[in-house]
């Protein structure tokens, strides 16, 4: 392990307005412009209010790959920056813009480690929409996501896989600006979500990178063609940072799987462990995981890469591997042997289709919305585990009147009468059946 401590190299002092007013023209930074804001933000010289306007005059006027390149590994180095030299392994990390309903990597992490390749995970807060894969985890008695730097670097060794926290001293200037960045509304900002999306995952010891950007009305990205523009700048820039990264556009405009929910997701994860589970995660599982053996070498044809993510899940060792995790950060493993000692909900009930139709639209943002006034109390705290909902009917489904679209598992009626606000508007039905989507929109490498 190395630290590089930012604030001890010399740098040019421009003013803060002169680089906030440079940007705001449509200027480039130099390299030794941005180091000097990055060393400020990590030394507490630049305000707020000045890190603030410098933050929207890149929202507003962007960044070359170049720029973002810099900014990127200045971030990286305002803290740890780990190196796992003594792991053999080909060190691959998968970064995701988050989605309903989405399990693939508590899937991949585990199939990852059964390939002989290593993936050292820690989740940010950007990698989650409203239900975190720490949060799944969590329904899991034991389960601890909080992991000092030594101990996540001999769970990658021994086990190839990790699921925690983001640490306080990985790529701290990031946090801070992320921090900022919901404050302002400056999130949705292509170089600023590669920069920091880079400097976690290269600071936490990662080679390469697998990226699954998805656009929807179930992410923050809405636009496709704003995908495409995320996933080329992500490309690009670990190109100039020397690294190698795939990035595959994904659908997002209804939830993943047929469940959302806590413990419901994570024995779903389980499902797809055994080589069983839905379609769509099946294929988005075997499509990422395809990409993460390729780029770790482990596998070089495309038919030798999905014949090695298809024997993984089916012979039990991703499985073995998650229980293993699962095991290491204080999980009861017996959850993994039996998914039924899972909690139950005391009630299930069924949202009925208001109509004959097809399945249409579906809003996964409200699916979502849903779900979460199910699993907390008002204060957001309090989880309950075994809320959720599953059964869920996808885009082009017949429906006749009164069939479930949805079932809601619930313990609280004062929860579920606001939860249903969402749930009842999620779905549209319309007489003809509409043409599916692709679930992988784009494959940039």
């Amino acid at each position: 392990m190395k630290k590089q401590l930012v604030s001890s190299r010399k740098a040019p002092k421009p003013s803060y307005s002169y680089l906030i007013e440079k940007k705001r023209d449509d200027g480039e930074f130099l390299d030794d412009e941005i180091r000097y804001v990055v060393d400020s933000i990590l030394d507490e010289e630049m305000p707020e209010y000045q890190q603030a306007a410098w933050v929207m005059s890149v929202y507003f006027q962007g960044m070359s790959a170049q720029e973002t390149a810099s900014f990127a590994e200045e971030m990286m180095l305002s803290g740890e920056v780990l190196e796992l030299t003594s792991i053999t392994r080909p060190k691959v990390d998968k970064y995701s813009t988050g989605g309903v309903g989405d399990k693939t990597t508590l899937v991949l992490g585990p199939l990852a480690a059964a390939a002989g390749v290593a993936m050292p995970t820690m989740n940010g807060v950007d990698e989650e929409f409203l239900l975190s894969n720490l949060l799944k985890l969590s329904s899991i008695p034991g389960f601890s996501s909080k992991c000092d730097l030594d101990d996540f670097l001999k769970q990658v060794k021994t086990i190839g896989c990790t699921f925690v926290e983001q640490h306080e001293e990985i790529s701290p200037v990031d946090t801070i600006l992320y921090d900022l960045r919901q404050k302002i509304g400056a999130i949705p900002c292509i170089p600023l979500i590669t920069a920091s999306a880079m400097s976690r995952k290269f600071a936490a010891g990662a080679e390469s990178l697998v990226v699954d950007v998805k656009w929807g009305n179930g992410s923050f990205i809405k636009d496709p063609e704003e995908a495409r523009q995320l996933a080329r700048s992500m490309t690009r820039v670990a190109r100039s940072l020397k690294r190698r990264c795939v990035a595959l556009v994904t659908d997002m405009n209804q939830p993943l799987g047929d469940s959302v929910g806590t413990a419901l997701e994570i024995k779903e994860a389980i499902e797809l462990l055994k080589g069983g589970g839905p379609e769509d995660l099946q294929e988005l599982v075997l499509k990422l995981g395809m990409e993460i053996v390729r780029l770790a070498g482990v596998a070089g044809s495309t038919l030798s890469a999905k014949q090695t993510v298809q024997r993984h899940l089916t012979d039990g060792s991703a499985l073995a591997k998650f229980k293993e995790m699962v095991g290491a950060q204080g999980g009861n493993t017996d959850y993994v042997d039996d998914p039924d000692k899972f909690p139950v909900a005391k009630h299930v009930r069924k949202l009925p289709a208001p109509k004959r139709g097809y399945v249409h639209t579906i809003n996964a943002a409200m699916i979502a919305r849903g779900v979460h006034m199910l699993s907390f109390d008002e204060k957001g705290k309090k989880m309950d585990a075994s809320a959720g909902v599953s059964e869920l009917k996808k885009v082009g489904t017949q429906m006749k009147q009164g069939e479930p679209l949805m079932m809601i598992h619930y313990n609280d009626e004062s929860r579920l009468e606001a939860a249903l606000e969402y749930l009842k508007t999620a779905y549209r039905l319309a007489p003809k059946r509409p043409n599916p989507a692709p679930l992988v929109v784009e494959r940039v490498a």
